[in-house]
């Protein structure tokens, strides 16, 4: 699987969550078109740790105490990084970053969309990402 590095200077377009987390992320071509349209779902537990260094520990479907995804909005991806079995990190200009990492029983992260290529971390995770 290869690490989506296209998702670097796209910027969080929507935040949204329920039973799952999701973020959109939209980037423009220079000709105005759009280059990058995609969708990040995280189902499991994962970590959001803010510019201060204050982290947190979030479970989707968890209600009000996923506010702090809110902050991502606006934001640009600086940095992308998939390691190991699907531990997923994400970098923002702020200095913000998402981590999201596999779980044994459930899938844990997707990404979807045009200009990626569509990925899915199921159970126990996934091997052979490429950079």
């Amino acid at each position: 699987m290869r690490v989506p590095a296209e998702l670097v200077g796209s910027r969080v377009t929507r935040t949204a969550f329920n039973h799952q987390v999701r973020i959109s992320f939209t980037d423009h071509a220079p000709d105005g078109r759009i280059r990058i349209e995609g969708e990040l779902v995280i189902e499991t537990p994962f970590t959001l740790t803010d510019s201060s260094g204050h982290q947190a520990l979030l479970m989707p479907a968890t209600g009000p105490s996923l506010a702090p995804v809110l902050d991502l909005f606006a934001k640009y991806v600086t940095e992308i990084d998939v390691t190991g079995r699907g531990n997923l990190s994400l970098g923002f200009d702020d200095g913000t970053r998402l981590s999201v990492e596999p779980d044994p029983d459930y899938e844990s992260w997707n990404l979807t969309g045009s200009g990626i290529d569509p990925l899915l971390v199921g159970p126990g995770g996934e091997t052979d990402w490429q950079h």
